[in-house]
């Protein structure tokens, strides 16, 4: 030490927030998607891996948003829509039957929900009109923490693995596996979105050294 300062800085592992996006492509399987969406929203919304945003390309949005809204409202998950979501969504609940189906809970979107952590049964809903505009979405309000895209085609489904920055990114899968447990490395302790020296879900391992 020099000067009463110290002479080196103190590494730190950052423990990030976690907006976490689904993006449903054109190909999606509908059914699949739905559930997957189910999961990751209604299962434990209070957890960073929870899904916090809903991306949906505009080839499906006509009959995906009806279908996860009758699923969502069951758990009572507001849904924080653009424009184009809410007014496919407002049409539907005019046409639905109430006393067969639950009411969906519908708020325009505003600009802060984009890109927000959530932690209850809150969602943002964005239709899309290209994978591009999808990954640009991710790209701008994502936090590097978990992100999914539902698809059946291959060339979509690499290109989002491949293109999108996070700690862990999914095909067909829920955002919720983000876990120590569930990746086999024992008790999750945080789940790191910086790149060095630990990257996702951090267990003993992360945070010791070896000798």
């Amino acid at each position: 030490m020099e000067g009463g300062e110290l002479a080196d800085h103190m590494g730190v592992l950052t423990g990030g927030i976690g907006v976490c996006h689904t993006y449903v492509d054109k190909s999606a399987a509908l059914n699949k998607a739905v559930a997957i969406a189910c999961n990751a929203k209604v299962r434990r919304p209070t957890v960073c891996n929870a899904l916090d945003c809903i991306l949906v390309h505009n080839q499906i949005a006509q009959a995906y948003l009806p279908a996860i809204a009758k699923e969502w409202a069951k758990a009572g998950v507001e849904m924080r829509c653009d424009k184009r979501a809410l007014a496919i969504l407002k049409q539907c609940h005019c046409e639905r039957s109430e006393a067969t189906s639950p009411a969906s809970k519908l708020v325009p979107a505003t600009d802060e929900d984009w890109g927000k952590e959530y932690l209850s049964l809150k969602t943002a809903i964005k239709v899309v009109n290209s994978l591009d505009e999808a990954l640009e979405h991710i790209e701008r309000y994502g936090s590097g923490h978990s992100e999914a895209i539902v698809t059946e085609d291959r060339s979509a489904e690499m290109r989002f693995l491949n293109e999108v920055d996070a700690a862990c990114v999914y095909a067909n899968a829920s955002t919720r596996f983000t876990d120590g447990g569930q990746f086999g490395s024992g008790a999750g302790i945080g789940i790191s979105t910086q790149k060095f020296h630990a990257r996702g879900p951090m267990a003993l391992k992360e945070l010791t050294s070896y000798k």
